[in-house]
């Protein structure tokens, strides 16, 4: 996307959400229909197990703890399943508005806890990094879910996984056009067939865009693979995936099956 693009995304994110009032409740319990939230997806590229020790300590004794403190919750931190020698960190971390999200650093920055929490990973030297790349996605949640809504494991805690999911599209028109097609149905069938979506969310800014994400949750890996096959069959699905005004609006997928750290509160 160009540089105009994304300053025109993101300026019209701003006009809607900037005056956003903070929602804690979700679609299921609101009286009205709650204001669409803004995400931060950052993934965390580590080298060694030693220093994903050190960002996830700075995560959970430093930057969550930190993020409560402006009454930000629901902020998730997930490894890769299954893969002990990727050491990853991918953090989900809601905000109301844009307001929240401009702010964030200097909030930071004047947080004495903070400061004093975030010591092992800020003091390190230039050529001893705990993370080699914080990479930065900022989304605006699709009107279909405009909340973050918790799935049943995570309210329960008990054994849980999730799938994040990226759809990138050739361009503009059919990115929007397949945020259309999630609106008008498919997060629906998603409900339908148990696959638990946590988020969705439109890509204002970061890497391959234009481009979705959306996170799916479930118990395992089997009970998971047995909804995808329930969407698949779902007769609605195959319905609108014949529609014209739906084809051709994905180019590329790319998927994360990923678990929570015991600090994660989603």
């Amino acid at each position: 996307m160009h540089f105009v693009q994304i300053r025109l995304a993101f300026f019209v994110g701003l006009a809607v959400g900037v005056f956003a009032p903070w929602q804690h409740s979700s679609p299921t319990f609101a009286q009205e229909t709650p204001r669409q939230e803004f995400y931060e997806l950052r993934y965390y590229h580590i080298d060694s197990a030693a220093n994903q020790g050190i960002v996830g300590r700075y995560l959970e004794k430093a930057l969550l703890p930190a993020l409560g403190r402006m009454e930000i919750d629901r902020v998730g931190v997930f490894r890769k399943m299954d893969q002990p020698d990727d050491h990853a960190l991918i953090v989900l971390i809601p905000f109301p508005n844009m307001e929240m999200f401009a702010a964030l650093n200097d909030r930071l920055e004047a947080d004495a806890e903070y400061q004093t929490a975030s010591a092992e990973l800020m003091q390190l030297p230039k050529n001893k990094p705990a993370y080699q790349r914080m990479e930065s996605r900022f989304m605006k949640a699709f009107k279909g879910m405009p909340v973050i809504e918790l799935p049943e494991q995570t309210r329960d805690r008990s054994e849980r996984m999730f799938e994040i999911r990226i759809y990138e599209a050739h361009n503009e028109l059919k990115g929007r056009a397949k945020v259309a097609m999630f609106n008008d149905g498919e997060i629906d069938i998603m409900r339908d067939v148990n696959m638990a979506p946590v988020f969705y969310g439109e890509t204002l800014i970061g890497p391959d865009v234009p481009n979705l994400i959306y996170m799916l949750s479930a118990a395992n890996r089997a009970a998971h693979d047995e909804h995808w096959k329930a969407f698949g069959g779902h007769p609605e699905w195959n319905r609108m995936k014949g529609m014209e005004k739906y084809k051709d609006t994905v180019s590329k997928i790319t998927n994360w099956y990923v678990v929570p750290e015991s600090y994660s509160q989603l």
